[in-house]
């Protein structure tokens, strides 16, 4: 099989490590990774302030960045979760307003082959144990795109509740958001604040040393507001955790 990671804009500008942190993890379990280097965003910030015309270039781009390869993976929900749920409606959008079906058809283009890490891991490599060894006290976060949109369900949990020496700890409240919601934070900042502030007590709670989830943008928020708060528990992207072997640990 072919396998491309789209790394996204947050984990290439911010979070580099979560981008090697899957190469690594895939290779381990046999699987050979490209890197298109064509890929850019997948017009996820656009779309949700409602531009939409401004994203169907991006929407081209992705499906001509990806379209010869038979999975793409990528260590964020919601980025998935854009392309799996928004370009079809973008498509069908352009397509009513008499621009034609070729939105459409780069969204057919694009739909079908991108999974979430943790889809693609359990659902076409179907594996839980990936030979992962993480040993610290660690709490789950299921962030909104990947349960509400993608239907994650309990695949992140499956895969870590496998991996040696983790102490998995249930978060109070976790399926609340934790207020981030991309530019709901910069909009509704007070709003969104607060909603931060309830997540990382309820992690605090919890006595974990990391919080981990499939969505670097959620722990970007989560971590920042446990910072302010005075915490010492780190932010920890699921494919970090599922990276990790005895031998990082030595």
């Amino acid at each position: 099989m072919r396998v491309a990671l789209f790394v996204t804009c947050v984990n290439d500008t911010l979070y580099p490590g979560t981008g090697r942190a899957v190469v690594a993890l895939l290779r381990r379990l046999g699987v050979d990774v490209d890197f298109p280097a064509a890929q850019t965003c997948c017009g996820q910030p656009q779309f949700n302030t409602g531009y939409r015309h401004e994203t169907e270039p991006l929407l081209r781009r992705f499906a001509t960045a990806f379209r010869d390869y038979d999975y793409v993976v990528t260590p964020s929900g919601s980025c998935a979760a854009m392309v799996r749920d928004n370009y079809p409606r973008i498509g069908a959008s352009a397509a009513a307003e008499g621009r034609g079906d070729t939105l459409s058809e780069a969204a057919a283009v694009a739909v079908p082959r991108t999974y979430e890490l943790t889809e693609f891991l359990v659902d076409v490599l179907d594996v839980t144990d990936v030979g992962a060894y993480y040993p610290h006290p660690v709490t789950y976060h299921p962030t909104c795109h990947g349960l509400r949109v993608l239907g994650l369900g309990d695949r992140p949990r499956r895969l870590l509740e496998r991996v040696k020496g983790i102490d998995l700890r249930e978060l109070p409240g976790a399926e609340e958001c934790c207020g981030f919601g991309g530019t709901f934070a910069v909009k509704n900042a007070a709003v969104s604040a607060a909603m931060g502030a309830d997540k990382a007590r309820n992690v605090m709670g919890t006595g974990a040393e990391a919080v981990c989830t499939v969505d670097n943008s959620c722990l970007m928020h989560i971590g920042g507001t446990l910072t302010r708060l005075g915490s010492s528990v780190r932010p920890v992207h699921i494919a970090e955790i599922l990276a990790s072997t005895e031998g990082d640990a030595r």
